[in-house]
């Protein structure tokens, strides 16, 4: 879509953005992580076909972490007990493997770091400088100590993530109930609203929770899976709408 036919974002009650793949190039180390703990548990319990790429947007690319985990099992026709939690990493419940990819995450994230996306730092300003309400909508437990390393955390009023998310029993993306909340804790409808996604299932929740724009940003999920799933928009940044 050419520049000037982009809408204009800043006319709109408030914009509320997912964290990894859209503020943040996160999406990289969960993708990579998910990929080393599936690797080797699929070859440790003779699991096939053998993980790809596609599975992470398929299966868990935007969901809460323990949902991931079980849909990409189901996927390979495999059923495990769904745990706590609390369960160490080294347990073979839903809960222990999803912990088990969560302690990579943050061993890679601690070691290197994360700087938001430039473009997306950009619109952020713009939005900013015009009054324009900002909320996180993640997946992530680990949301607020990205968005703490990425030096944006002051930028966000209300950051609806996956602790939230569990504490009040809310159910993952594709459905709304996320991007739903967090428009109610920033006091907006979502009929006047912006969703920014690069997840279909993050996608699915905002077209299914009304939002009156739904922005896909396509890091690799395809531009025509984002438009089936209901972006009404699709870039390849966020600057696109800084411009």
């Amino acid at each position: 879509m050419a520049h000037d036919a982009l809408p204009d974002l800043t006319a709109y009650d408030a914009v509320l953005f997912d964290l990894d793949g859209v503020l943040t190039p996160t999406a990289e180390v969960h993708m990579h992580a998910w990929q080393s703990m599936f690797e080797e548990l699929f070859a440790a319990w003779d699991i096939t076909p053998p993980y790809t790429e596609r599975d992470y947007f398929d299966h868990l690319d935007g969901k809460k972490r323990y949902d991931g985990v079980a849909a990409l099992l189901r996927s390979r026709d495999v059923e495990v007990p769904w745990g706590d939690p609390s369960d160490p990493p080294t347990a073979d419940t839903v809960c222990g493997i999803g912990n088990r990819k969560n302690a990579v995450f943050e061993r890679v994230l601690r070691a290197e770091g994360i700087a938001p996306y430039p473009g997306s730092l950009r619109l952020l300003d713009l939005l900013a400088a015009a009054g324009t309400p900002v909320a996180v909508v993640s997946s992530s437990k680990n949301a607020e100590e990205v968005l703490a390393a990425a030096g944006i955390r002051d930028r966000f009023a209300v950051v609806m993530d996956g602790v939230i998310a569990e504490r009040d029993h809310l159910a993952s993306k594709p459905a709304p109930d996320v991007f739903v909340e967090a428009a109610r804790m920033l006091q907006v409808e979502p009929a006047r609203s912006v969703a920014v996604e690069d997840a279909i299932s993050g996608v699915q929740s905002a077209a299914a929770g009304g939002f009156a724009l739904v922005v896909g940003v396509d890091r690799g999920a395809g531009e025509e899976d984002l438009v089936e799933a209901g972006a009404h928009v699709v870039v390849q940044d966020l600057e696109e709408f800084a411009r």
